[in-house]
């Protein structure tokens, strides 16, 4: 529990969230509540997220980023899903070899079940994450618990999720060294954890919103935790097309052989928001 108290007091209030992702529709123009209001009944609604990079040289790459947020949002029930990728590729020119850097995809979905005051809610989330260079060969997580917003005011909203889950994960057992080690690693490794999902959004200006999301996994069967952080700035360019810049921290405290406990992320993206 010890990662959990040090991130709960490295956090100000400012920095909780109810939602395990942000929203990006329509920035500097309706609040997230407005938006979510006015698709009420909706099938589908939400927004795309996507960055190309293209390098030509001594070394030749192509980085590829897609993210996606897709709402539905009815009377008592509100569905949120979200698809995360990211892949790099690089090229020696000279020599004509291929190295795959990046490789990764995530989807996550939850549902809200609408109680008591406007904001508050029971929630089931789900997700799974691929990712080549973690040292396994899946994850993922399930999670149940209650969600309200802690804070609105004119420029802010403070929102959080926390509850109790369950992760599963299994090791990739061509990394491992030694018949002992192939047999301890082979499986899948489950435990419990409670999970907390923070959020602060501020509007800085018309056109400008900015995020900062936090979710936490503090693990209760002796397993790895798991933290992430992404804080980002979207700002409106016209209509529905907004570009986004963010800083993505991911940390693990019990990484696997050879693997370091953290990875960073600096991105610039544009964001379509889409009815």
């Amino acid at each position: 529990m010890r990662f959990l108290v040090v991130l709960l007091g490295c956090c100000s209030l400012s920095c909780w969230a109810v939602d395990p992702f942000e929203d990006f529709h329509e920035y500097g123009q309706l609040t997230d509540a407005e938006i979510h209001e006015i698709h009420q009944g909706e099938m589908f609604y939400g927004d795309a997220e996507f960055g190309f990079i293209v390098t030509k040289g001594n070394t030749d790459s192509t980085s590829f980023k897609l993210r996606a947020n897709v709402y539905q949002d009815f009377t008592h029930w509100r569905n949120q899903f979200k698809f995360d990728s990211l892949y790099r590729r690089d090229a020696d020119s000279e020599t004509g070899e291929e190295t795959i850097s990046a490789q990764r995809f995530f989807v996550s979905g939850q549902s809200n079940y609408k109680v008591g005051s406007e904001d508050a809610s029971l929630f089931l989330y789900g997700d799974y994450e691929d990712d080549a260079f973690s040292g396994l060969d899946f994850k993922a997580t399930v999670a149940t618990g209650y969600g309200n917003r802690l804070y609105r005011g004119v420029k802010n909203t403070v929102d959080f999720d926390i509850g109790p889950g369950l992760y599963v994960s299994k090791v990739e057992t061509d990394e491992a060294e030694g018949e002992d080690e192939i047999e301890q690693n082979e499986g899948d490794v489950t435990g419990y954890l409670l999970r907390l999902a923070l959020q602060w959004e501020r509007k800085v200006s018309k056109r400008t919103r900015f995020n900062q999301f936090i979710s936490a996994e503090q693990s209760l069967s002796g397993l790895n935790s798991r933290l992430k952080s992404e804080t980002s700035l979207i700002s409106q360019i016209m209509g529905q097309l907004s570009l986004k810049f963010a800083y993505l921290y991911r940390y693990n405290s019990k990484p696997e052989t050879l693997k370091h406990n953290y990875d960073s992320e600096l991105s610039a993206t544009f964001v379509y928001s889409f009815d």
